[in-house]
């Protein structure tokens, strides 16, 4: 069983910067890969950073914004948010996969807004 928890998210405004962290507890899972997920409303979610051991991929929209990182002492990993826009506003979600299964967090909200 792998367990995720985000934090981090909020309101900013346009321009400003967020951290996101995710807590992961595999409990002797091997997570392969880990990333970052987000739904707008009356949209599909879809892949915003995503991270297998030292190979990163990000979505068009956010290359240059968003970086994502993993502490493996911490057991983190997190997305850092810079240069915010209206656009960005959704519910993140912290993913991670096993060989065998897909782990989700409940989702933390990020509102970008003026």
């Amino acid at each position: 069983q792998v367990q995720l928890v985000e934090s981090g998210g909020g309101l900013v405004q346009p321009g400003g910067s967020l951290r996101l962290s995710c807590a992961t507890s595999s409990r002797g899972f091997r997570i392969y890969a880990m990333g970052w997920y987000r739904q707008a409303p009356g949209k599909q979610r879809e892949l915003v950073a995503l991270m297998a051991g030292t190979i990163t991929n990000y979505a068009d929209s956010v290359k240059g914004r968003f970086t994502i990182s993993r502490d493996n002492a911490k057991n983190t990993v997190e997305l850092q948010m810079n240069s915010l826009k209206p656009d960005d506003t959704a519910l993140y979600y912290c993913h991670a996969r096993t060989t065998t299964a897909n782990y989700w967090g409940q989702g933390t909200q990020v509102t970008v807004s003026s």
